[in-house]
């Protein structure tokens, strides 16, 4: 005989006919309350955990791989912030935020260019956090390592913060290394004001080196992006005698003059801080080389800035 008794609600919340999706969740590495430099205005940064490069020249190596709890960090904390919490044979590092001075000790032991200081948010989570600090705020940009990697987590936060009462005045920008594939763009530039691309060099060869990746879906999203009007800024770091030969600039310029529209290109100069060992024996980009480049590229028509401005 078949039992006519209705089915008991399914474990976890979930009941028949509907399923109850979990809440996306994505690692940070950082939530830095204010910065004005970062994008117009005064902006809250989030920094996202994980990088999809790795760039012989990255100012947060940290931010790049994730923690595997291998507990290398342990004895190098100074404050004991960071603790064996393993488990049954399982490894677990606990990171005691209470107890920690974010001296970075820690950091240059992390074969992995992790960091314990990460921690998982909830969109909800995040979203608040954005939102009792929105009063102050022009805007958010959304770094990392690289916020792209977090496409899902970063389109369903976008679209909630637009519909925030506090917080929908926010211009959403995204600092990004542009290694995404072009269909994934749309759904993020759907409540996106904008995209700050990052180009490390235009040969092949030369990006490959400086970064581990080819430079192909790069510029195939500088391109995407300029042809939706998403593309806020172009930003090129100048490393001496890596990236800053005229056929370099030449490729850049071209490439810049072949996109739709206009937008800045961002001139940085290449510097030491938080950079690897072999980035450590290349010289520091000299400011007069900046401003030379810079006035090159206004004459051929691109309204170059150094660090922003020109």
């Amino acid at each position: 005989m078949v039992s006519l008794k209705p089915l008991a609600p399914a474990p976890g919340g979930l009941t028949l006919g509907a399923i109850k999706r979990p809440e996306l969740n994505a690692p940070v590495n950082r939530v830095l309350p204010f910065s004005c430099v970062d994008g117009p205005g005064s902006r809250m940064v989030v920094f996202f955990q994980g990088c999809n490069m790795r760039c012989v020249t990255c100012h947060n190596p940290q931010t790049i791989g994730h923690c595997n709890h291998c507990l290398d960090c342990v004895p190098h904390c100074p404050h004991q912030a960071l603790q064996d919490a393993s488990v049954n044979g399982k490894r677990r590092l606990q990171h005691k935020a209470d107890q920690c001075e974010r001296c970075d000790h820690c950091l240059p032991h992390c074969e992995r260019s992790g960091s314990p200081y990460a921690r998982r948010y909830g969109v909800e989570q995040l979203l608040n956090e954005i939102a009792d600090h929105a009063l102050l705020l022009d805007g958010v940009t959304f770094s990392g390592g690289e916020a792209t990697q977090q496409h899902r987590f970063l389109t369903e936060l976008q679209a909630r913060l637009k519909r925030h009462p506090k917080a929908a005045h926010l211009s959403l920008l995204i600092d990004s290394n542009g290694l995404l594939d072009t269909a994934q763009w749309a759904p993020l530039l759907t409540h996106s004001d904008g995209v700050m691309l990052d180009i490390k060099a235009m040969d092949p060869a030369l990006h490959k080196r400086l970064t581990g990746r080819d430079n192909a879906k790069v510029l195939a999203s500088a391109r995407h992006l300029a042809e939706q009007d998403k593309l806020a800024e172009l930003r090129f770091l100048v490393i001496v005698n890596q990236n800053d030969s005229q056929e370099e600039l030449d490729a850049l310029a071209a490439f810049i003059k072949s996109l739709p529209g206009t937008r800045p290109l961002k001139l940085n100069g290449f510097r030491h801080h938080g950079v690897g060992d072999t980035a450590k024996t290349w010289p520091e980009t000299p400011n007069e080389r900046l401003k030379a480049i810079a006035q090159w590229f206004v004459e051929q028509g691109i309204d170059a800035r150094v660090n922003g401005e020109f």
